[in-house]
């Protein structure tokens, strides 16, 4: 039993070979399998992976919010009282960093800067002249004269910069030599901050005035640069010379007058027209 069971030997199954027609077969279903696989793996990376907003998008979109929030800002300053804008950054000063931020890129699209020439006339007179610049921004007035030079503003971020309401300065009467509104005429309660400037000036003390153009023109519901001018005459000073050359802002130089007239009458303040903006 043990011998028959030796010589029987099992025959190892060997796998045929494959013919060509075969193998063609097999690469075809092995190369669709795989064609396969990789449209699927596409559509799924498709489905799941989006589109990234490009970055030129997102800074537009930044901008464009950031700029209506300084709109509304800008709106609010031109249309209350001076008390009133200064309670309301004092309550969040944040605002203000994003009210000047919308304010310098808004002045970057200007041909020439008020400021750039005020500070060109200041630099032609003597820097011992003492300034006081109401509305100062960034101060960047104070920074390229070498006057002694008071910035006052709503808000301050900077030691040099003195937060008070314009109407209210703590300079002593008769204390400086000149008085700058650069494009700082914005409350509705302007007159007051006129009557500031022409107590802490000195007899014979420059005034001047910059402002945004549309702001004094009749013919769009601004106000009359003369009536505004007799105005500011009517307060103690002498109109020296305007510049309305610039398409973008006026410029108005008065001296305040040596004598000043005892009796006090009324004056009549034309109204400043707001810088408004349509709702988009």
């Amino acid at each position: 039993m043990k011998e028959g069971r030796s010589r029987k030997r099992k025959r190892a199954r060997h796998p045929q070979p494959l013919n060509q027609q075969s193998l063609q077969s097999k690469h075809k279903t092995s190369s669709s399998t795989t064609e396969l696989n990789k449209d699927e793996h596409q559509t799924s990376s498709s489905a799941t992976k989006r589109p990234k907003p490009s970055t030129s998008f997102l800074d537009k979109m930044r901008a464009r919010l950031s700029g209506g929030h300084f709109r509304m800002l800008n709106e609010k300053l031109y249309t209350c009282t001076g008390k009133e804008a200064l309670n309301y950054f004092g309550e969040d000063p944040a605002l203000f960093d994003t009210y000047h931020a919308g304010y310098q890129e808004q002045m970057s699209h200007w041909p020439e800067l008020p400021v750039n020439i005020i500070t060109k006339w200041l630099k032609g007179r003597s820097p011992s002249l003492v300034v006081a610049d109401f509305g100062c921004g960034d101060a960047r007035l104070a920074k390229n004269v070498k006057n002694k030079v008071f910035s006052f503003d709503l808000v301050s971020n900077d030691p040099s910069v003195i937060a008070c309401d314009m109407s209210n300065t703590p300079l002593e009467s008769s204390s400086v030599d000149v008085a700058i509104f650069c494009l700082s005429l914005m409350g509705t309660d302007f007159p007051s901050y006129l009557q500031e400037a022409h107590r802490v000036l000195k007899p014979s003390g420059w005034l001047l005035i910059a402002e945004v153009k549309s702001r004094f023109d009749p013919n769009t519901g601004g106000a009359d640069p003369n009536k505004f001018s007799k105005a500011v005459c009517d307060l103690g000073f002498a109109s020296e010379s305007n510049d309305f050359s610039n398409k973008m802002f006026i410029l108005l130089y008065f001296k305040k007058k040596e004598k000043q007239n005892s009796k006090h009458k009324e004056i009549e303040w034309p109204e400043l027209k707001p810088c408004l903006y349509k709702r988009r």
